[in-house]
């Protein structure tokens, strides 16, 4: 029988629903009206990236939310369509060689429920750690990259022009020779609009408030500029009838909800499964890291915390719902999870207004978007993917550490050039294969007394007291098969440079695990030394550590002793 305590850690909404109030309820309410204008420009145009009809923006929009104020730990967080996600979306679809439209769209909901699968069952098997390997420097770089490749792949829509490719290998070439056959009045409402939404970002707050608002209604403006600008757009494109100069516009946009959908299993979906899974594989890690770090920072700022196999079972959840409601992939956003925030959102049920809202847009307000021009989409994608590129990272950690620096540059030329998947690949590739490299050749110092102290430093850095019979070694990492030889091979340099020694003390203050490769090398350590003439001692081994060294037969073949202190093993020692 199920605890209530588990049930409380797989439905979050249990805990904060017992304080609902009518006071928690209208922060709630509030925050969902800024959300919803928000997001409502913002799906269609992230289901235009992903290459989906403009509506689909908004089915995945709607269950997604729902769902995640069910099972999130965050109470900001705001689940749907992202800029990143999208672009992998479109990228792992383009390679299908898909006939037509339907079966695009039937592509991406299979796609969103391989994703929302794999998340959810991660979370069940509380495998959140694995989404470590997406180290910084990795992440960064495919962020950067992927917005620049989001940015070149929108100049079509905003110059007019045909451009195709998912690299900028085959987007440049192409901008160059089409270039000069743009669409003037397409161009024209393109840069007018990113224009307008760059002084909406940087300049309209402040202006506003000169004028006398307060901040926080100068801050529902600046939220609700781009609503206001396409809406611009769409009384311009309407009135001078613009589609009919060769301004191309959304069209026909279909009223209603969504319908609840299951891709039907054919020899043509499951090759699709075949090729998908990999790419659903990356889109989960990628959206769950970017959901932990909005949700944390965001959690930081309240002193709260989230479960991270919590956000696993719960963003798996949302991609279900939005595979089996018509969507595509979803993740937490960050732009719209910190407006969710600032708006003063208090609980997931935020999450849940919203989608009401965008449903009240599907049923209602989708006829007005038949005169919208492509061109206002492509500018929001470009303004707000924009902001994600940061070339500043790679001047830091080139500064701070060269390897991980290789990392960040090795996914963010990789995407660029040859593709999202195998930048994204190529670096936690780089990474792993630098941690190994790092590992399997850990920092071993030769330690020595700190006078009038019982602290013992390193001989190269310190002025400190050594003893001629007795040989200190501090290694700075735990031990396992990468790095066991090459404990070895130090141990046995250090005593050939040190010909009077009679013992050896190994420092293990920073093992925190032994693995069984590494505990075969200390057997094979101890009894090389025994053969010399030399004890072999350990000090401060941890607990854990100590427990798994006693399940084997190491300390009945020990030569030395096993100290508390590194100090009480000198100590004893030297007075023998």
């Amino acid at each position: 029988m199920t605890s209530p305590l588990a049930l409380k850690n797989w439905f979050p909404f249990l805990n904060w629903g017992k304080q609902y109030n009518q006071k928690i309820l209208l922060a709630d309410l509030i925050a969902a009206a800024v959300v919803t204008l928000m997001l409502i420009p913002q799906s269609l145009a992230y289901a235009l990236l992903a290459g989906l009809p403009p509506e689909v923006g908004l089915y995945a929009s709607m269950a997604p939310l729902v769902l995640y104020a069910l099972m999130g730990t965050s109470r900001a967080l705001a689940v749907g369509p992202a800029a990143v996600t999208s672009l992998m979306t479109a990228a792992s679809l383009g390679s299908l060689g898909l006939q037509g439209p339907e079966q695009y769209i039937q592509a991406a909901l299979l796609l969103a429920l391989m994703s929302g699968a794999i998340m959810f069952l991660m979370g069940v098997g509380r495998l959140g750690f694995l989404a470590n390997f997406l180290s910084h420097p990795v992440v960064s770089g495919f962020v950067s990259a992927s917005g620049i490749l989001i940015a070149a792949s929108q100049l079509r829509h905003i110059l007019g022009i045909h451009l195709h490719g998912e690299t900028l290998v085959e987007l440049v070439p192409q901008l160059f020779q089409q270039v000069s056959h743009f669409h003037f009045i397409t161009s024209l409402i393109g840069f007018s609009v990113i224009l307008l939404l760059v002084i909406a970002r940087k300049w309209l707050k402040m202006a506003l408030m000169n004028l006398g608002l307060t901040k926080d209604i100068a801050d529902i403006f600046v939220k609700a500029a781009p609503v206001v600008v396409l809406l611009l757009s769409i009384l311009v494109s309407s009135l001078f009838e613009l589609s009919l100069k060769g301004v191309k516009v959304v069209g026909h946009v279909p009223a209603g909800m969504p319908s609840f959908t299951l891709p039907a299993l054919t020899s043509t979906t499951v090759s699709w499964i075949h090729s998908l899974w990999i790419p659903a594989l990356l889109i989960s890690l990628v959206g769950f890291v970017e959901s932990v770090s909005v949700g944390q920072s965001l959690a930081a700022k309240s002193r709260e915390s989230i479960d991270p196999n919590a956000e696993l079972r719960a963003l798996g959840l949302s991609n279900l719902g939005s595979g089996l409601t018509g969507g595509f992939p979803v993740t937490g956003g960050f732009s719209r999870s910190v407006v969710n925030y600032d708006a003063g959102a208090r609980t997931p049920a935020a999450g849940i207004f919203t989608a009401v809202g965008l449903a009240l847009a599907a049923l209602f307000l989708t006829p007005w978007l038949f005169h919208l021009p492509q061109a206002t989409l492509a500018a929001t994608i470009m303004v707000a993917v924009l902001s994600l590129v940061d070339f500043s990272v790679f001047k830091r950690t080139w500064h701070y550490a060269k390897a991980d620096f290789s990392a960040l540059f090795f996914t963010f030329s990789l995407t660029l050039l040859v593709g999202v998947e195998v930048g994204l690949i190529a670096g936690v590739s780089t990474s792993l294969v630098l941690l190994l490299y790092r590992t399997s050749r850990p920092h071993i110092a030769v330690v020595g007394q700190v006078a009038g102290t019982e602290h013992y430093r390193n001989v190269l850095r310190h002025s400190v007291i050594e003893h001629a019979s007795v040989l200190g070694l501090r290694v700075d990492e735990s031990l396992y098969f990468a790095n066991s030889r090459f404990l070895e091979e130090s141990i046995a340099s250090a005593v050939t440079q040190h010909a009077d020694i009679k013992h050896v003390v190994l420092l293990c203050s920073a093992i925190n695990d032994i693995d069984a490769s590494a505990l075969e090398s200390l057997e094979t350590i101890n009894h090389r030394l025994l053969d010399s003439g030399v004890l072999f001692h350990l000090s401060e081994v941890k607990g854990p550590v100590m427990d798994r060294l006693k399940r084997s037969h190491f300390f009945e073949e020990l030569s030395g002793g096993i100290y508390l202190s590194h100090h009480q093993a000198v100590t004893e020692l030297t007075k023998e």
